[in-house]
């Protein structure tokens, strides 16, 4: 029996991929963080499915029910919020099953980032503005950063910069980013995207903190900060160029 990692997108229940759907419908036991997903995700599994939430579980606590499922021929799903690619623990999880021999396999999903700047209309890289996203987060109460991926140094390239696990320092952050970003650069903050209790501020880099503050925000956001973000057009891409034919 294989162990599915499933990224269950940034919580709608209409977001999931149908291959994730499927694996859900077919799953014996399924693990899902509760603190990040729409119950309504849960829909898609089974009646007769196990259903646990981990947000109190650690991950020894977490392998320890995936290795006993699987050992007992049970299907498993592991729900992650977003896409398993960022932010996930895919690593961590995955590093304890291979020393256990068990197999796995991972279904993409819909990224929160993405979620947000579909909310808000926006591409994050516009012609002459932005051609790059910088997806990062901070450090508080959390892993450490390596060294040479510090917020001034991800700021100085003026990238579209998408911040997760930051919402608490929104604040100390801004005046960081203010040097290289202006204080007249456009921010969006998206709290549970795609989620019934979804929530947009849209702000500047000098005003968005105290927005922030009344709002009450404390987790599941993405901080959005770039000129790309700025409703009025860029640049126009060559490769919709007319003349483009032309030059080649």
């Amino acid at each position: 029996m294989v162990v599915h990692f499933v990224g269950a997108g940034p919580g709608a229940a209409d977001l999931l991929t149908v291959r994730a759907t499927r694996l859900l419908a077919a799953a014996d036991l399924v693990l899902y963080p509760g603190t990040y997903l729409d119950p309504a995700v849960l829909e898609h599994a089974s009646p007769g499915a196990e259903l646990v939430d981990t947000q109190h579980l650690d991950l020894d606590r977490i392998t320890d029910r995936l290795l006993t499922a699987h050992r007992a021929g049970h299907e498993v799903v592991r729900l992650a919020s977003g896409d398993l690619s960022v932010y996930s623990a895919l690593a961590e999880q995955t590093r304890r099953l291979d020393a256990a021999g068990v197999p796995w396999d991972v279904t993409p999903g819909v990224p929160a980032y993405a979620a947000a700047a579909a909310l808000v209309g926006r591409e994050l890289t516009v012609p002459l503005l932005a051609q790059s996203v910088v997806l990062t987060r901070t450090q508080a109460r959390s892993t450490a950063m390596p060294e040479t991926e510090s917020l001034a140094a991800f700021a100085a390239t003026r990238a579209t910069l998408v911040l997760h696990l930051a919402i608490t320092r929104t604040r100390e952050l801004m005046a960081e980013l203010e040097p290289d970003y202006g204080a007249d650069c456009p921010v969006v903050v998206v709290h549970r995207a795609s989620q019934p209790d979804e929530h947009v501020l849209h702000g500047t880099v000098a005003t968005i903190a105290d927005a922030v503050e009344q709002a009450g925000l404390r987790q599941a956001a993405v901080i959005l900060v770039g000129r790309a973000l700025d409703p009025r057009p860029g640049g126009e891409s060559f490769l919709y160029d007319p003349a483009r034919e032309r030059k080649r």
